[in-house]
């Protein structure tokens, strides 16, 4: 076993403490992270609450069957289309051939009979996993390879799935379209998708950033000016609105538009007509307006700083683009294709991410958005050894948040608390010990030594694990 063990999270139901623990120290040795259970009700909170890369459970449990959580696990986790269901294997004291077929067939990776060679089982742990795995990959590099954009938008998720069906019925309308959404989500992407799905969509399409422009000249830029309008003004020059004539203009940033040019805009949305600077008469224009705003509109109105009648204008057609903390399903889909589409693009191959680095991007809220995402896929992978992306290729803000939720291994935490004296002389205390209460402290100084390892510790003292168990027994 590699240390990358540690990655994946294994959860064990077993009813019989002392099997339990046994299992958990033999995983927890070979560096899996394990988590134990002993019923069904704690087998399924702990499913619900945790990441779980292998399920191992006993058939027979207290308060119902193990073929049960087989079955709601991985017909929960398989309709993800990023990743295939945690695997699963099935023990039991009561093995046949019946019990065996029927586990398969309900989802079970392997099925196992008591008593258990420790040896063979971690076999076929090893081996269901590095087949899953192998599942895993096939499935996302299937998933990226087909054509799932839309416009240039990607995502999986209901969120996204709902801003499309948005798009496709405002693209037909012909009012203007208010885009609001954090930096980062896409908010230009949508513009274009809405041109694309609008019978607009071979005519100009313009963009400006209305943050970008000195105030001066905005009213220029917007409207155009005729010639001798101002100083340098040698010839006439068309704005804005009239290139974008027939088309669609895109206000990207219109909360920075001083309030001078939003009475005008407002005039040239409601009446279709523009008066060049320094020109005499009006001409008409056919403009389908997109404004899009990372800011708070409706607060920008109370405070004064944005005219209300406009912003009611604007937001005849109101766009919320999601933030990717709330799109769950698309952040791991969404590495995985950054990641497939660089490594086309630099002519790599056979580069991945490790199960914690995926864990990682899982769990991150991702303030920057899509962009951020896809910058930290980019310097994870010119960051990445032997093929494989780890959490430290990612930047490090990204490790401290998911450091904080990473799961503990529950039998070695339950014993951590056994080691209270493993940091006092054997013989302390007034009178001396007698051999039973020298042996108990010598086993939990070794315990203590070896970090609670039983596996380890069960060497070093020369004895069998079971019989540790014993000693340690209260």
């Amino acid at each position: 076993m590699t240390s990358t063990n540690t990655d994946l999270h294994i959860l064990i139901v077993e009813d019989d403490a002392a099997l339990a623990r046994l299992i958990g120290e033999e995983l927890d040795g070979a560096g899996y992270t394990v988590s134990i259970t002993h019923s069904v009700h704690e087998a399924r909170k702990s499913l619900q609450t945790q990441s779980i890369d292998l399920l191992v459970t006993d058939l027979h449990l207290p308060d119902g069957h193990g073929m049960d959580l087989v079955s709601e696990h991985t017909s929960q986790k398989a309709d993800t289309s990023h990743t295939s269901a945690p695997a699963c294997i099935v023990i039991t004291a009561f093995g046949s051939v019946r019990q065996a077929v029927e586990a398969l067939q309900n989802g079970a990776d392997d099925f196992l009979t008591k008593p258990l060679d420790m040896d063979h089982f971690l076999l076929t742990v090893h081996r269901v996993l590095q087949h899953r795995r192998l599942e895993d990959e096939v499935r996302q590099y299937r998933s990226l390879s087909q054509d799932t954009g839309f416009h240039g938008l990607l995502g999986q998720s209901k969120a996204m799935r709902q801003l499309f069906d948005q798009i496709r019925v405002i693209g037909r309308a012909q009012g203007p379209v208010l885009i609001h959404g954090e930096s980062g989500t896409g908010k230009e992407l949508v513009a274009q998708a809405l041109v694309a799905e609008s019978d607009r969509a071979q005519a100009p399409y313009l963009i400006v950033n209305c943050a970008g422009i000195p105030a001066e000249l905005l009213e220029s830029e917007f409207f155009g000016h005729a010639a001798g309008a101002f100083t340098g003004a040698r010839k006439a020059r068309k704005g804005l609105l009239q290139e974008a004539h027939g088309g669609t203009l895109l206000l990207d940033e219109i909360g920075e538009m001083p309030l001078s040019l939003q009475a005008k805009l407002l005039r040239a949305l409601q009446d279709g007509s523009i008066r060049p600077v320094g020109q005499d008469h009006e001409e008409h224009v056919d403009v389908r307006i997109i404004a899009a705003t990372h800011r708070d509109l409706h607060a920008q109105v109370a405070a004064g700083d944005f005219r209300e009648d406009l912003y009611y204008r604007l937001e005849t057609f109101a766009l919320h683009v999601p933030p990717l903390r709330d799109r769950d399903e698309d952040r791991v889909w969404l590495a995985q294709r950054f990641l497939h589409q660089l490594m086309v693009n630099q002519g790599r191959r056979d580069i991945a991410f490790s199960p914690a680095t995926l864990r990682v991007l899982q769990h991150y809220d991702f303030p920057g958005n899509v962009r951020e995402l896809q910058n930290a896929v980019e310097r994870a992978l010119a960051f990445c050894q032997n093929g494989r992306i780890e959490p430290e290729d990612l930047p490090k803000r990204m490790n401290q948040t998911s450091d904080r939720s990473r799961p503990q291994s529950s039998h070695v935490a339950t014993h951590s608390a056994a080691t209270s004296t493993s940091d006092s002389a054997l013989l302390a205390g007034p009178v001396l010990p007698t051999l039973e209460e020298l042996q108990a402290r010598y086993v939990r100084m070794v315990l203590d030594e070896v970090s609670g390892n039983k596996r380890r510790a069960a060497a070093l003292l020369g004895i069998g694990r079971r019989t540790l168990y014993r000693w340690l027994e209260p």
